[in-house]
C-alpha cells in the first residue's frame, strides 16, 4: 500500500525521496526491519495472550530429555509469524501482483488450516487435532487454486531469447530489444510458459507440455492435467515435510529462514533482466515482487526465534508450520525453481524420509516376524539424536549449517544453467 502512495507523491508532488518506493531493494530492507520489529516487540504480547488464554502445547510422553519442562508452553506461536509476514507485505509490495495474491492467499489460507488443529488440540484436548483428511484436502484445495492461477493466468509468463533472424515472425509489439554490455542486441518474446528449470543441467529446461506432447501433439491443450497435479503434490508434500520438522526448538524457523533467503536470491536474479541475462537463467517478469515477501518471511522466522531458540518461551504449532511449508513451495513454483526444492529443502527431506521409512520398516517387520522393527531410535530423525543423548540445542545448530550447506549449493546451481 505504501509502493502507491509514494510512488503518486513521487509523480504528483515530487515528494523528497518517495522515488526510494520504485526499488525493490529498499522495499524489501523496510519489510525485513518491519517484520523484525512485529515479531520482537509485538511478539512478547502474543506470547502473553496465549498465557493468559492458557493455550498451552500439550506434550506426548516420549522419554525424551526436557521433555516435562516444555509442557503448558505456549504454542499457536505461528500467529506471530503470519502478523510478521502479512503486514510488512502488504505495506510494502505490489498487491497487484499475481505473485503477491498467491503468496498472501497460501499464508492465510494454511494458516487458518493449521490454526484449526491447533485449537482442537489445546481447547478440545484432542491430541490428534484436526483429522489428517480435512488437513490433506485443505492442502489439496490450495494446490488446485495455485495451480490454476499459475497455468491460466495472462500475468504468469517468462520472457525467451528469440533468434535476431527470426524476429520477422513476430508481432513487433511482443517482442522486446536489449543490449548488453558489448553492444550486441537480443531479442526477447514475453509468452505464456509451463517450462521449469532443470538443475544441474547447463540450457536444460523442461516444459511440462513436452509429456503430453510426446504423445500426441493435440494434448498439450491438456497439460493442466498433470501441471496442476504436480503443484498439489510439491505444496502438500513441503507444507507436512515442515510440520514434520518443527520438533525442538528453533529447528524449523531457523531452517525456513535459510530456505527464504534461498529462494529471495532467485527470485532477485529471476525478476531482473540483466541478472538473468548475465546468468543464462529464465527471465521472469514481475517476479522480483517476491523479494519483498521473502524478506518478510525471513525476517519473521529470525525474529520469531528471539522466542522460539532453546529453551523456548513458545511453540508455533501447526499454525506455522504448516504454512510456513506452504509458502516455501509456492514461491519455489512462482520462480520455477520446484524441482530444486528437494536440495533447497534437504533438512525438510531428510526428516520426512526418517518417518516414511520407520513406518514401513515398522509395517514390513511386523508382517514378516510378528513384532515390529525400527531403523531409527525415533523418527523425526531429529529425535533418533535425542535419544542418542545429544542436546537439542547442538542438534539444531548442526541441521542449520547442513541448511546453509544445501543453500549455497542451490544457489551455485545458477552458474550452471
Amino acid at each position: 500500500m505504501l509502493y502507491y502512495l509514494f510512488r503518486w507523491l513521487d509523480v504528483q508532488y515530487d515528494f523528497p525521496g518517495a522515488g526510494l518506493f520504485n526499488y525493490i531493494s529498499f522495499r524489501a530492507a523496510m519489510a525485513l526491519l518491519l517484520s523484525l520489529v512485529i515479531s520482537l516487540v509485538y511478539g512478547k504480547n502474543i506470547i502473553d495472550f496465549l498465557r493468559k488464554k492458557q493455550i498451552g502445547e500439550t506434550i506426548r510422553e516420549l522419554g525424551l530429555e526436557g521433555e516435562k519442562t516444555k509442557k503448558g508452553t505456549p504454542t499457536m506461536g505461528g500467529l506471530i509469524i503470519l502478523s510478521a509476514i502479512l503486514i510488512p507485505t502488504l505495506l510494502f509490495a505490489k498487491i497487484g501482483s499475481v505473485y503477491i495474491i498467491l503468496l498472501l492467499i497460501t499464508t492465510v489460507w494454511l494458516g487458518i488450516i493449521g490454526a484449526l488443529d491447533d485449537y482442537i488440540k489445546v481447547f478440545k484436548k484432542d491430541k490428534k487435532g484436526l483429522s489428517g483428511k480435512f488437513k490433506i484436502i485443505g492442502q489439496v484445495g490450495l494446490g488446485i487454486i495455485v495451480g490454476t492461477v499459475l497455468y491460466f493466468n495472462g500475468n504468469v509468463v517468462i520472457k525467451d531469447e528469440i533468434p535476431t533472424g527470426e524476429v520477422y515472425k513476430y508481432d513487433s509489439n511482443e517482442v522486446t530489444k536489449v543490449t548488453d554490455d558489448k553492444g550486441v542486441a537480443h531479442y526477447m518474446i514475453t509468452e505464456k510458459s509451463t517450462i521449469t528449470t532443470l538443475p544441474f543441467i547447463k540450457n536444460q529446461e523442461i516444459d511440462y507440455e513436452r509429456i503430453l506432447g510426446s504423445i500426441n501433439e493435440e494434448w498439450t491443450k491438456y497439460t493442466w492435467l498433470i501441471f496442476i497435479p504436480i503443484v498439489i503434490f510439491i505444496i502438500t508434500a513441503v507444507s507436512n515435510a515442515a510440520n514434520l520438522t518443527d520438533g525442538i526448538d528453533g529447528l524449523a524457523a531457523g531452517s525456513a529462514s535459510i530456505i527464504g533467503a534461498t529462494l529471495l536470491v532467485f527470485a532477485y536474479v529471476s525478476g531482473n533482466i540483466i541478472f538473468a541475462d548475465y546468468l543464462n537463467i529464465m527471465y521472469i517478469p514481475n517476479v522480483g515482487e517476491l523479494v519483498i515477501f521473502c524478506a518478510a518471511f525471513i525476517g519473521a522466522c529470525v525474529g520469531f526465534l528471539w522466542y522460539n531458540a532453546y529453551p523456548a518461551q513458545v511453540f508455533m504449532g501447526d499454525t506455522g508450520s504448516l504454512a510456513l511449508g506452504g509458502i516455501i513451495a509456492t514461491m519455489a513454483l512462482c520462480v520455477r525453481k520446484e524441482l530444486l526444492l528437494p536440495l533447497i529443502c534437504g533438512v525438510f527431506l531428510v526428516e520426512t524420509v526418517s518417518v516414511m521409512m520407520q513406518v514401513s520398516y515398522f509395517k514390513y517387520t511386523k508382517r514378516k516376524y510378528g513384532e515390529g522393527r525400527r531403523i531409527f531410535l525415533m523418527s523425526p530423525l531429529h529425535h533418533h539424536f535425542q535419544k542418542m543423548g545429544i542436546h537439542e540445542s547442538k542438534i539444531v545448530s548442526r541441521f542449520w549449517i547442513i541448511g546453509i550447506m544445501l543453500a549455497v549449493l542451490s544457489i551455485v546451481t545458477l552458474k550452471i544453467q
